[in-house]
């Protein structure tokens, strides 16, 4: 069982947690005084050969980079449409009990209603009292009548993402779309959502075809190669993350690992469930969360440390 998060470190994602400097000690001496004449000559020569004039930039050390953050997150499919054989009817009260208890920072959802995003939104701000708590929806395609996929209850369906703001709120912007590649044999038009939170993370979620494993690795290159390097870049490479049902497993075939870019990280739940992040990310810590069957799959929960001293390249 992979160990699980603590309380502390994991609550306040968006404050830094500071890094402590040593200190070396030793005794004075006779060496020891050799050893700063040494030294001093050394200094003295060096600024000689500097000309009048010029400056040496001095070189970052570890005070001058970013301190890693830390965040837990969520991937949940509810199986919330009312048309599926997985629709219990209760997923919407289970998820929000696991978030209650669980307290992530992110929440990305598949297969939900539009309504399910504030039911939960209210739940995510009511166990973060006091900070600002932002959520964005996207609603799939229907093919047959170009308009949206609809819930037995008549709203729109498709997938959302829940994300607790940093302290101060630098802001957020939403970015959706509907994936150029499809399948045919199948009405639904799958989607994919991010939301940049500003000069912290781009957070995205996705619901792959689950029709043709082909065409879900398609959509999943179409992602990896154009939306999100478009995205980042816009961003000034921000770190980030992507979680959702991307029917595809690791070992598969196709295997998801065939569309996972370089220095990209990947954790999942054993089956179709992942979360990828740029190597500015470290996802770790991953557990499963039981569902108790009212849905057929379990919550995936991740820690994940964004560490500005790491890449991607």
């Amino acid at each position: 069982m992979p160990e699980q998060p603590g309380a502390s470190g994991t609550r306040s994602w968006w404050h830094p947690r500071g890094l402590s400097r040593l200190r070396g000690r030793g005794s004075p001496g006779r060496s020891y005084r050799q050893l700063r004449r040494a030294l001093a000559v050394g200094c003295l020569i060096a600024a000689a050969a500097v000309p009048a004039g010029s400056s040496v930039a001095r070189p970052p050390v570890a005070a001058d980079l970013p301190a890693p953050t830390i965040l837990q997150m969520l991937q949940m499919n509810l199986c919330n449409s009312g048309r599926a054989g997985c629709y219990t009817g209760r997923s919407v009260t289970r998820a929000a009990e696991v978030i209650t208890a669980e307290r992530p920072d992110l929440v990305t959802l598949n297969e939900i209603c539009r309504d399910d995003v504030a039911a939960l939104h209210r739940v995510l701000a009511d166990a973060h009292t006091g900070a600002t708590v932002v959520s964005a929806f996207q609603a799939a395609g229907d093919r047959p009548s170009g308009a949206d996929t609809w819930c037995r209850n008549g709203q729109s369906y498709g997938i959302g993402l829940l994300a607790r703001l940093p302290t101060p709120d630098s802001g957020h912007t939403v970015h959706s779309g509907i994936h150029p590649i499809q399948d045919v044999a199948d009405p639904e038009e799958r989607a994919w959502l991010c939301v940049d939170v500003t000069g912290a993370l781009l957070a995205c979620t996705t619901h792959l075809a689950a029709t043709s494993r082909t065409v879900a690795l398609a959509q999943c290159g179409h992602l990896f190669d154009e939306v999100l390097p478009t995205l980042r870049g816009g961003a000034g490479h921000t770190p980030t993350m992507l979680a959702g049902d991307l029917n595809l497993r690791a070992g598969g075939d196709p295997d998801v690992r065939a569309c996972t870019p370089p220095g990209y990280l990947r954790v999942d739940d054993g089956a179709l469930q992942h979360v990828l992040a740029s190597g500015d990310i470290i996802p770790a810590r991953t557990r499963s969360v039981g569902m108790e069957g009212a849905t057929d799959h379990p919550a995936l929960l991740t820690t994940l440390t964004i560490d500005g001293r790491r890449t991607d390249s």
